[in-house]
């Protein structure tokens, strides 16, 4: 059981059009309509009703905390496994700027990418093992813990001869994590996107939720511009050369193709040093694209301004 797709949640949490899906058999919790945030006595319902083997916390584009600690009360109330994947928040949990999952979850997997801002590659982790729920056993008859099922699904389950220099930049990354410079990095990155929300909302755009505790916000557009596609948006904003992603919003009327709403995120630019200043220009830039995307001059006068701006921020400040 995982976050509706169409909420915030990941292909790989059970989509129809995903292995997860397909090998499995998928049900869904959702966000409550009227706070933007995850419904977790909806998740409770569900859960009691499905007995779902699995619950899964985390997502693509869900901007609050997660409550780890009700999530595993209602897995253990149905004997489920709880894995949190934190692949988008785990560089600000591993700062400590939010709060970690491993203490309350079975297993917790992450990317190696996105705010950990290493290579691309996973890591899958556990606070405690344990013995494996399904009775399997070694040859001696021994019951295997969950740690030798899972090493054992990595290799020789899907991999063969491991990828050295990846690891190898794990380590770098896993070093830079460790400096007192990333937990800086960790909060100017929060502290951006909640500015980046906040000046967007002056500017009536609707942020799902209301605004964001981590790195990311979800915009949806029908509030201010109702005939504006999230597909469209996402092509004159990197015409402007600011990127983002068209996405759906929760209980969007139109297909994943189209969306009605983008995506932003502020890792990318921290890293450049960006600071709260430059949040609120990147807000009033959006804005004018928005209001232009059919307006080829004014996407490349954004563009212009939007090249000419980064120009005092050098690729790697932090």
């Amino acid at each position: 059981m995982g976050l509706n797709l169409a909420h915030g949640g990941h292909l790989s949490h059970g989509s129809l059009v995903n292995t997860s899906g397909i090998i499995y058999t998928p049900c869904e919790y959702n966000l409550n309509q009227e706070t933007g945030r995850v419904d977790y006595d909806q998740m409770e319902e569900v859960a009691l009703r499905e007995k779902p083997k699995m619950i899964i916390g985390g997502g693509s584009a869900y901007s609050r905390e997660w409550d780890y600690k009700r999530m595993r009360e209602i897995a253990d109330k149905v004997g489920a496994i709880l894995m949190i994947d934190m692949a988008h928040p785990a560089g600000l949990i591993a700062a400590g700027v939010l709060e970690n999952p491993v203490k309350y979850a079975h297993i917790v997997t992450s990317t190696t990418h996105k705010t950990l801002r290493g290579p691309r590659g996973g890591v899958i982790m556990m606070g405690k093992d344990f013995p494996n729920p399904w009775g399997k056993t070694t040859p001696k008859g021994e019951i295997k813990m969950m740690s030798q099922l899972l090493d054992s699904a990595v290799f020789p389950g899907v991999q063969g001869g491991p990828l050295e220099h990846v690891i190898a930049a794990k380590a770098v990354a896993f070093g830079e994590i460790l400096q007192p410079e990333f937990k800086e990095y960790a909060k100017q990155v929060q502290k951006n996107a909640a500015v980046l929300a906040q000046a967007l909302i002056d500017r009536g755009f609707t942020i799902v939720s209301g605004g964001t505790d981590n790195h990311s916000m979800l915009v949806d557009l029908r509030s201010k511009y109702p005939e504006l596609t999230g597909k469209v948006a996402e092509k004159a904003l990197v015409s402007a050369d600011i990127t983002v992603n068209k996405n759906m919003v929760p209980f969007d009327s139109r297909s994943a193709f189209q969306t009605s709403g983008i995506r932003l995120g502020t890792p990318a630019i921290t890293t450049r040093g960006a600071k709260e200043d430059l949040m609120l220009e990147i807000a009033e830039m959006i804005e004018t694209v928005l209001s232009n995307v059919e307006n080829e001059e004014v996407i490349a006068q954004v563009r212009a301004r939007v090249n000419e701006t980064m120009k005092k921020y050098p690729l790697f400040a932090y």
